[in-house]
């Protein structure tokens, strides 16, 4: 008996078979592109370290031995690399303009969707989210909405919630061929707030059923597309819905009546790069790109035909962030949600718009200029769906300002600067006709 049998994974031989060796020229190629590979990647390196040599200063590479190795140093040392890199400056424009022209990939930023419809990707990714990032306090908005509406009710003013829906929610079918037209998608996220905020009696304008809506009836079909194709933002078309939804529902609430101040319309069209195609940055593609035509509508005055501008005074305060500046403050002016709100209301309102700031930002600003106040009876809030999962600092709950006082820092329990986050401008200024930056 064999004391060894053969293991199962051992290779039996077959008769009649020879074991032939490679062929000789197999292992030169091998280490040519072994070697070729090397030096592709040493390249890099040589070429970066003899354009920091030559400028004078220090060599970048070498940095990582200066400072502790801790994992907050080497994520920094790895950003600092890339972002002094030589030949990651001259060849990433190349490489995205061919990632976006010819393979439909917008990278980080942007989803290409159906007839050259553009879609901001981590509003997608928000949308099609299953878990729950609403877990801590600061990230939850119901409660911060609900305090907001408790304490302007102490004050006698009224709070009416209006969340702007992604785009990607109304226009899922410019995404794929596999939802119907007009058939809406919202987000369990979205859902579940809504819900809550019914629950808890807050006063909500519900855009997601309006532009579901307006989709699919027969004058919906014939009407202009409610978002921009190369835009986040909502069409001259959406926007008219938007307004017409929260006049009728502020009147309706007898929160509002009608005022005296007549307002006239008149065209005002823009070609706009859309906001989507900017966040790729890349200039070629820019360069490439046809401008959208949007057939805006300003607002003027009926008596001296000059462009809509707020009252300070108003009994109206709306809230929010790019959705009302797009067409408002950027051009052509006075054709936005505020103006046309105005408009349909028939009196000028006060606006204040932090924009990319409308969860948490611009309560804070508001916290800080309490004149804004004075005189309100209703507060219109707006802010951007994705936005109850991701607003820039979250969602905490900012006082009111002191009544007849100054606003007091300590209340609240930070800084009160706003951080410029995702490379948005924080805007907060009563309109007139222009934009004003906080500093």
């Amino acid at each position: 008996m064999n004391p060894h049998p053969p293991s199962i994974l051992e290779p039996k031989p077959v008769p009649g078979a020879a074991v032939e060796a490679p062929p000789g020229g197999s292992r030169g190629a091998e280490l040519g592109l072994v070697l070729f590979f090397l030096a592709l990647m040493a390249s890099g390196l040589l070429i970066q370290t003899a354009f920091e040599l030559r400028r004078g200063g220090g060599v970048q590479a070498v940095e990582v031995f200066r400072q502790r190795p801790t994992s907050a140093n080497l994520r920094a040392y790895e950003r600092n690399l890339e972002d002094a890199s030589v030949l990651a400056h001259a060849l990433r424009p190349w490489f995205q303009f061919a990632q976006f022209a010819w393979l439909r990939d917008g990278g980080e930023k942007a989803l290409v969707g159906r007839d050259g419809w553009l879609f901001y990707k981590p509003g997608f990714d928000d949308m099609v989210e299953r878990g729950s990032a609403l877990s801590t306090a600061t990230n939850d908005p119901v409660p911060a909405i609900v305090g907001f509406r408790d304490e302007l009710a102490a004050r006698g003013i009224h709070l009416l919630v209006v969340p702007a829906p992604n785009k990607e929610s109304v226009y899922p079918d410019q995404l794929t061929r596999r939802i119907p037209a007009g058939q809406g998608v919202i987000s369990p996220a979205t859902q579940d707030a809504l819900a809550r905020l019914q629950s808890a009696g807050v006063e909500c304008v519900d855009l997601f059923r309006v532009f579901a809506e307006a989709r699919t009836n027969a004058a919906g079909l014939r009407r202009a597309p409610l978002y921009l194709a190369q835009d986040s933002h909502w069409s001259p078309a959406g926007v008219a819905l938007a307004v017409e939804a929260v006049a009728r529902r502020l009147v309706e609430r007898g929160w509002v009546k009608p005022g005296v101040t007549d307002y006239e319309e008149r065209p005002a069209p823009v070609n706009r790069l859309g906001d989507v195609l900017r966040m790729l940055q890349v200039p070629r593609l820019e360069r490439c790109a046809v401008p959208e035509h949007v057939a805006c509508v300003q607002v003027v005055r009926h008596d001296d035909a000059q462009a809509y501008q707020d009252d300070p005074n108003s009994t109206i305060l709306v809230l929010g962030d790019s959705f009302l500046r797009i067409y408002q403050q950027d051009g052509p002016g006075s054709a936005g949600f505020i103006a046309h709100l105005a408009k349909e209301l028939k009196q000028p309102v006060t606006s204040l718009v932090s924009d990319g700031g409308a969860s948490t930002l611009v309560r804070q600003e508001l916290y800080r200029r309490p004149a804004l106040l004075k005189n309100k009876q209703v507060v219109v809030w707006e802010f951007v769906e994705r936005d109850i999962r991701l607003g820039t600092e979250g969602w905490q709950r900012v006082p009111l300002p002191a009544l007849g006082g100054q606003p007091r820092p300590a209340e609240l329990g930070g800084s009160l600067e706003p951080r410029r986050s995702r490379g948005e401008q924080v805007l907060a200024t009563p309109y007139a006709g222009g934009s004003g930056e906080v500093p």
